[in-house]
């Protein structure tokens, strides 16, 4: 390995930054979980609808038929997530997590959010990480070996898996709509004037245009800041307050909570020591008059509050080949998988082809409406559908703005008649769509029969073309 890439990756830090990462995530976890049970998420969302959007190679993963069921599921994942926190069964609470939460976020299509995709990377990430290894009940309780030291690259692929959010969400908003209309900014903002202090300023274009290049270079330089020390404590604050006005303007979930919660750990190792040592020394000096105190860097020494635990400093070199490996891999996938987009050609947010799971955060405000027309060739009966008498509201302003979600609705009512003792059914869409606030285009070719295309990874030809896909 290269001096300067040895630097970086090898060697070990101390536990303190990893174990509040632990703790903070799992906390935030539970309660998103307790968020989404108490505002009845569970019910709207997977029990009450009658059809759900399925993921291509992924349509055997369906929600749980029975509300105890659905309930059940996540409970367990509150569970898990308090597991993680704790360090308690940790390998298993990060597996079941994994899994548990990515069988929800596979559930339904209309669902998908960015930072749900997150959450189940950094799930996954975990997993292989041992963060249980410091502070944890599986050192209390379970006997589990504790260490002084993390490898240094369990730090690093934690900051990475982080980096790579923020940077390729930069990269994606380097295009004409974002950069030269402050699009779809302008379309958000003017429905945000009555905000207070701010509002006014968003009556005028030139803030969404303002924001949207401060957007782009936040995200583009944001974890190079953080990773140099001495711009470290000003762009935190600048992170605090960039996912704070966001959390304020746009819904956007617990993603700027997150975000703000994970990207702590690219502070000093030792930051939570250090910052409760201080936090004592304060009380204790207030409370008894001393002036004279413990060292700050002797405050909370391993020894001292793992008397009776065994100690040792991790194997770095058994641990750094094996993960280095899986490390190399991962991360690798991860870099490539939001460039397939441009396989497709065209504009990506135009035909969705490559969208998903690619970091592509805030760009696009897209309105639209579908119908279905469906044609017995035996009778020539058709029949005009509307996809609202079969979905939820969520679920149809998601699937009229995105093709495959109309394929997949083609090929349900299709299914649909042929239930009703029909041979065979042709399925056509009429759709309208509008980009960033453009007029409205066709999307679907109303020319191709929906009943007989099939999902997958193709190019998509019955998809029409988007009009300016030059300036994309």
């Amino acid at each position: 390995m290269p001096a300067c890439l040895k630097k970086i990756f090898s060697g070990e830090v101390p536990t303190s930054s990893l174990v509040a990462f632990r703790i903070l995530w799992g906390l935030i976890l539970a309660l998103s979980i307790l968020r989404f049970i108490t505002k009845g998420w569970v019910t709207s969302l997977y029990l009450e609808p009658e059809f759900f959007f399925s993921y291509w190679g992924f349509s055997w993963v369906k929600p749980w038929n029975q509300a105890w069921m659905l309930y059940t599921h996540f409970g367990i994942l509150f569970l898990a997530a308090l597991g993680i926190a704790t360090g308690f069964y940790y390998r298993l609470s990060s597996l079941v997590f994994f899994i548990g939460f990515t069988m929800v976020e596979l559930w339904d299509k209309s669902n998908y959010l960015n930072h749900y995709y997150f959450i189940s990377l950094m799930s996954f990430l975990l997993c292989w990480l041992p963060l249980n290894r410091a502070y944890s009940l599986d050192i209390a309780w379970r006997k589990t070996k504790a260490w002084q030291t993390f490898p240094k690259l369990v730090l690093r692929s934690i900051q990475f898996q982080i980096g790579l959010v923020y940077f390729f969400a930069g990269v994606a908003k380097l295009g004409p709509d974002w950069l030269l209309q402050g699009q779809p900014l302008k379309i958000w903002l003017s429905t945000r004037t009555d905000t207070p202090i701010l509002g006014f300023l968003f009556s005028y274009p030139q803030t969404a245009l303002a924001m949207s290049w401060l957007g782009a270079l936040f995200d583009l330089s944001v974890v190079f800041f953080l990773l140099w020390k001495k711009t470290r404590g000003l762009t935190y604050l600048a992170l605090l307050f960039f996912h704070l006005l966001t959390y304020k303007l746009f819904n956007i979930g617990v993603f700027p909570w997150v975000m703000m919660v994970a990207t702590l750990v690219f502070f000093d190792p030792d930051w939570p020591r250090r910052l409760f040592s201080t936090i004592l020394t304060k009380i204790k000096l207030q409370s008894t008059g001393q002036k004279d105190l413990i060292p700050a860097k002797a405050w909370m020494t391993e020894n001292t509050v793992m008397e009776n635990i065994r100690v040792t400093k991790s194997n770095d070199k058994k641990l750094g080949n094996y993960f280095t490996l899986f490390f190399c891999f991962y991360f690798t996938l991860q870099f490539l998988f939001p460039l397939r987009h441009h396989f497709y050609g065209g504009n990506v947010l135009w035909h969705e082809q490559g969208f998903r799971f690619s970091w592509r955060v805030m760009l696009m405000e897209k309105t639209g409406v579908v119908d279905f027309i469906l044609k017995d060739p035996k009778t020539k009966r058709q029949w005009q559908v509307s996809a609202k008498d079969y979905l939820k509201p969520h679920q149809y302003r998601q699937m009229v703005t995105q093709a495959d979600m109309i394929l997949e609705m083609a090929h349900y009512l299709k299914n649909l008649w042929l239930a009703k003792g029909f041979e065979d059914i042709q399925v056509y869409a009429y759709s309208k769509v509008s980009l960033n606030g453009r007029p409205n285009q066709t999307l679907i070719d109303p020319q191709v029969n929906l009943a007989q295309e099939k999902e997958g990874l193709y190019q998509k030809t019955w998809i029409k073309p988007w009009q300016e896909a030059s300036f994309f």
